[in-house]
């Protein structure tokens, strides 16, 4: 399968304004990428990379006054198969998890532990542990939670988000993560692209999306409470505690946010060559900002 993706989000501000934009294709699916997810600006300005302390690929940039747009539009391949759901594997003992996968049990900005502590060992304490418990938390949390975009908060934590029984995408990670941390599971926030490839149409916009990883059996899986069935066409871009580490965009100084179009949409792949002369086109005449990291 070949993946179209990328998108356009325009600004507005009323001066110079620094912002970190969080937008490029993680690193772990370099190898899948056909054409690059090259940022482009208009106007053009310069752009400083660099890998955050999560092996996230950021960029810096001083935002001109005025209107200021950031767009995207890459191709990936993927192997169009459903995800596979694991639903067995062991939950390693804290005293033996190294200080990697053990910083993902603490309590974050979103996550509230301490005080959903008591709530997930009363819901959880009897399910198998391991997989079985993880998957026991993401069909409580997709049941508990009705998903509508008015529902969106900034500032909704998992613990607000249990009470409302409301929630966007992030409301379901946060909720879920909280609980496996509760329960000893490690487990840390994902944002991405994931359109509704190979389902019915849907007439929502596309949107980024987020999901979780849990560490069992020592190493890191993905699940998805909001959508617990499989899906196609998951790509990462960033990971981290919760929301707060893996803003797409973050401005300090005021911003309208004047448009958002986010697009992941299979492709014919003999319709490649076409795409790639009219990137290429695009391209030459608003040449790619993205640069290598900076020190």
């Amino acid at each position: 399968m070949i993946i179209r993706l990328g998108y356009e989000l325009e600004y507005e501000f009323e001066q110079p304004t620094p912002m970190v934009l969080m937008l490029g294709i993680h690193s772990s699916r370099v190898s899948d990428i056909l054409i690059q997810d090259n940022m482009t600006t208009m106007p053009a300005v310069n752009l400083q990379g660099f890998w955050d302390s999560y092996g996230n690929w950021c960029n810096r940039i001083l935002a001109p006054a005025g209107n200021f747009s950031v767009s995207t539009d890459a191709l990936i391949k993927d192997s169009g198969l459903p995800e596979t759901i694991r639903t067995a594997g062991t939950q390693w003992d804290v005293s033996t998890l190294t200080s990697e996968p053990l910083h993902f049990l603490l309590g974050s900005r979103y996550c509230e532990t301490d005080l959903l502590n008591e709530v997930a060992w009363e819901l959880f304490e009897k399910e198998p542990s391991g997989m079985g418990r993880v998957t026991a938390i993401c069909d409580y949390v997709h049941n508990h939670l009705s998903f509508g975009y008015e529902y969106a908060r900034a500032t909704k934590t998992a613990f607000e988000a249990l009470a409302e029984g409301v929630g966007v995408c992030r409301d379901y990670a946060h909720l879920a993560i909280t609980f496996c941390r509760c329960m000893n599971i490690p487990a840390r926030y994902c944002t991405g692209y994931l359109g509704d490839l190979r389902l019915p149409s849907n007439s929502t916009p596309s949107d980024f999306t987020a999901w979780m990883e849990v560490f069992i059996d020592g190493d890191w899986y993905a699940f998805d409470p909001r959508h617990i069935e499989p899906r196609t066409g998951r790509v990462l871009i960033a990971r981290g505690r919760d929301a707060a580490d893996v803003s797409i965009s973050s401005t300090f100084g005021p911003a309208v946010l004047k448009k958002f179009a986010v697009w992941a949409e299979e492709v014919d792949p003999d319709a490649i060559n076409e795409f790639e002369e009219g990137y290429m086109k695009h391209k030459i005449i608003r040449p790619p900002c993205r640069v290598s990291p900076v020190e």
